[in-house]
């Protein structure tokens, strides 16, 4: 079933599409995928190539663009664009704490679990690009973890694409989770230390919300355990390009006086409450850890595990001291499932995920260092998600692959300059930069 209608300068329609849960059992259960189709309206009745979108994550749905907003002008001067929820997100048989007990007991939903990576996401590409394309590859976007998708492409199904622009997403092709959360402290540090020299005032008032939440027990509003080490991961904010402005104005109205001394704002805890809380995007909670999983190596926790390795983390030895508290990033935690009441019921879930050992591999280098797909890739300089070197490695690993390396950006660059960093992409494919 299609529907369409009409926004300022786009027309849209939205498309739902069958497809299996395991492509390799494809007379077995299905799953729907939903997603919205945009043109600009002065090229609706146009034959145009389409761009396929891969949103970042995992579990993040499609952006909800109004018109034409970030890098969507852009790619409506040229192309009909698909904007698609991924398995499990948004408006696509989505996976939750209410959902996923219909599977049964955790070991069952973390099976079912397993078919929500890059490889499955990507056969679900290819099951739905023939009824919209009549079979033409299209170009491919992916952003962050839609980068990741893109390089699984890339060495899996590349007939399917006419060209592919990540932006901020090329993974390490054999990294195991703790080697890439080993690279990611000491890069989560360096953004730490930049947003206190930006904002000297707030080591002291991260010291004295962390001393509070050492010494007192604080629910948020919605139910969410408010610990340090949750107000630490707060840090995730900092790999954006207003990331460190948004958390200084965070932290400057955290306390208000109050007849029993001074406690939390109501104000400060009701943001905080929709800046950590995963309703909205459980799965990244989930599989996060399981994107880099490829081999018979569990992920075990390996955050959590790595986080132990670097102890100026520590924020009860940062207070006994006079060092700054440290903020975290991009990573998840047993302790968030025990946090957040989003996630408390899939705890062994989790647990059962994080010590899998059968994960299938996701990139070939073989076809890769074959590649004859037009890519190119922004990388940003000391990205706090996806750790530059890396990210390099795998740019020498890939076939004519053009990088262009800037530090104008942070890791959402395709939001804050969406039109310039795609523009800039589509040049390079072209050989026109």
């Amino acid at each position: 079933m299609t529907f369409t209608y009409r926004q300022p300068g786009v027309v849209l329609t939205d498309h739902t599409f069958t497809v299996p849960l395991d492509h390799d059992d494809p007379a077995g259960e299905t799953i729907e995928l939903y997603a919205r189709e945009v043109v600009a309206s002065d090229k609706a009745d146009q034959d145009l190539p389409w761009l396929l979108y891969l949103q970042g994550g995992p579990g993040f749905g499609a952006n909800r663009f109004i018109g034409k907003q970030a890098w969507l002008g852009r790619a409506l001067r040229e192309y009909r664009v698909l904007l698609l929820d991924q398995r499990g997100t948004g408006h696509s048989t989505p996976a939750n704490r209410q959902t996923l007990p219909l599977r049964g007991g955790p070991a069952e939903q973390a099976d079912y679990l397993t078919h929500f990576r890059a490889d499955s996401i990507v056969r679900d590409c290819e099951a739905i690009r023939p009824r919209l394309t009549g079979g033409a590859p299209w170009t491919v976007l992916g952003q962050s973890f839609g980068g990741f998708c893109t390089v699984h492409y890339l060495s899996t199904r590349p007939e399917g694409l006419a060209a592919a622009l990540i932006t901020g997403g090329l993974p390490s092709l054999d990294a195991h989770a703790d080697d890439v959360y080993r690279a990611a402290y000491p890069r989560i540090a360096r953004k730490v230390a930049a947003h206190y020299a930006r904002y000297p005032q707030d080591v002291d008032r991260a010291r004295r919300i962390a001393d509070h939440l050492l010494t007192h027990d604080v629910v948020l509003p919605g139910g969410y355990c408010l610990t340090v080490e949750a107000f630490q991961s707060l840090g995730i904010m900092l790999g954006t390009g207003d990331g460190s402005h948004r958390l200084h104005f965070l932290l400057e109205h955290a306390f208000v006086p109050t007849p029993a001394g001074p406690a939390l704002s109501d104000a400060f805890q009701e943001q905080v409450q929709g800046l950590l809380s995963y309703a909205a995007h459980p799965l990244y909670a989930l599989v996060h850890e399981a994107i880099y999983a490829q081999d018979a190596r569990p992920t075990a926790w390996s955050a959590e595990r790595a986080r132990g390795e670097f102890p100026r983390f520590d924020a009860a030895k940062a207070l006994a001291g006079d060092g700054p508290v440290l903020f975290t990033g991009e990573s998840v935690h047993p302790w968030m499932f025990d946090c957040d009441p989003a996630l408390r019921p899939l705890r062994a879930t989790a647990d059962l995920l994080a010590a899998r050992t059968d994960w299938r591999p996701l990139y070939d280098r073989d076809r890769l260092a074959a590649n004859e797909v037009p890519v190119a890739a922004a990388v940003y300089h000391d990205d706090m998600y996806v750790d530059t070197a890396h990210a390099l490695d795998t740019a020498r690993a890939i076939r004519g692959l053009r990088t262009w390396v800037t530090d104008e950006f942070q890791h959402d660059g395709v939001r804050a300059g969406g039109p310039r960093v795609l523009d800039r992409l589509l040049a390079l494919v072209r050989d026109e930069a």
